[in-house]
């Protein structure tokens, strides 16, 4: 096995879970990861900006570890209650940046849903189910990974539910 270049990419490659990484140049003044990643993606891949996909770390006193993680596409607005009902907890809020990489291991703008340092709970967008294949951080910012909905939901152990607001 090739050696991968982040945890997210080893991850996949050790499930043996079918992916292509895409990789775009990305502009260290930019702040909006998210929206760079779909830009760069639409411009380059010709990708629909709703198969890009952001990982969002949330808090709650009520999670096993105080952590989880939202994945939903990168033009969406994530409902914070919806997020909670999916997870089973009363209340979820964003969680700090600094929190959010110390348990997952990669910076924010990088953050994948896949290799994480942490297990932490995790709900998938239900929109991810329309696509044959979604984009999502390789755990780099200026790195994508598209695997299909299924292995997304699969290797990370989520929960499917609508978290748009």
């Amino acid at each position: 096995m090739a050696r991968a270049a982040t945890p997210a990419i080893t991850a996949l490659l050790s499930a043996e879970i079918p992916h292509e990484v895409l990789q775009y140049e990305h502009d260290p003044r930019r702040e909006s990861y998210g929206e760079e990643a779909v830009r760069e993606l639409v411009r380059v891949q010709g990708v629909d900006p709703a198969q890009v996909f952001k990982t969002l770390v949330v808090a709650s006193e009520t999670l096993p570890k105080g952590l989880g993680v939202a994945v939903l596409p990168v033009p969406a607005k994530l409902s914070l209650k919806a997020v909670a009902a999916a997870l089973g907890v009363p209340k979820v809020t964003m969680s700090e940046p600094a929190a959010a990489e110390r348990a997952t291991g990669y910076v924010v703008g990088g953050i994948s849903p896949f290799g994480q340092r942490k297990t932490l709970p995790t709900v998938v967008d239900a929109s991810a189910m329309q696509w044959n294949r979604v984009l999502c951080s390789a755990g780099k910012r200026g790195w994508e990974v598209a695997v299909h909905p299924q292995d997304l939901i699969g290797l990370t152990a989520a929960v499917v539910a609508d978290i748009q607001a």
